[in-house]
C-alpha cells in the first residue's frame, strides 16, 4: 500500500510508475509514451513538483528520473505526508526524513 501525502495527485503516482519501469525521460515523452490524459505542461510541473520533493531528480535539460525515495513510495516504503520510511512490517523504520535526505520535510 501507498502512503500518498495530500499534496500528491494521480498523476504523481503515473509518472513515478512509468520512470520506475523506463529511463529518464523529459514530460514530452511521458505524455506521449505513456499516452497519459494530460497536457505536456501539467505532466511538467507535476515532475518539478515531485523533483522539489525529493522523489524524481532533475538531470537537466527537462530529462527527470527516479530516486531511491521514489522507489521507496512506489514500494509502500515511504509515507509522503510524514516523510517516514515505513518497514516491510508496516512500522516506521526511520523518523526523520528530511536528515536523511537533506530535504525540509
Amino acid at each position: 500500500m501507498r502512503h500518498s501525502g495530500k499534496w500528491m495527485t494521480s498523476l504523481d503516482d503515473r509518472i513515478l510508475e512509468f520512470l520506475h519501469e523506463n529511463k529518464p525521460t523529459t514530460p514530452t515523452k511521458m505524455t506521449t509514451e505513456a499516452s497519459l490524459p494530460y497536457s505536456r505542461q501539467h505532466v511538467d510541473r507535476r515532475c518539478k513538483k515531485l523533483d522539489e520533493e525529493g522523489l524524481l531528480e532533475s538531470l537537466g535539460n527537462g530529462v527527470y528520473m527516479i530516486t531511491e525515495a521514489g522507489e521507496a513510495y512506489l514500494k509502500g516504503h515511504l509515507d509522503t505526508e510524514n516523510w517516514r520510511y515505513i518497514a516491510e512490517d508496516g512500522e516506521d523504520s526511520y523518523d526523520n526524513l528530511a536528515e536523511d535526505t537533506g530535504t525540509n520535510k
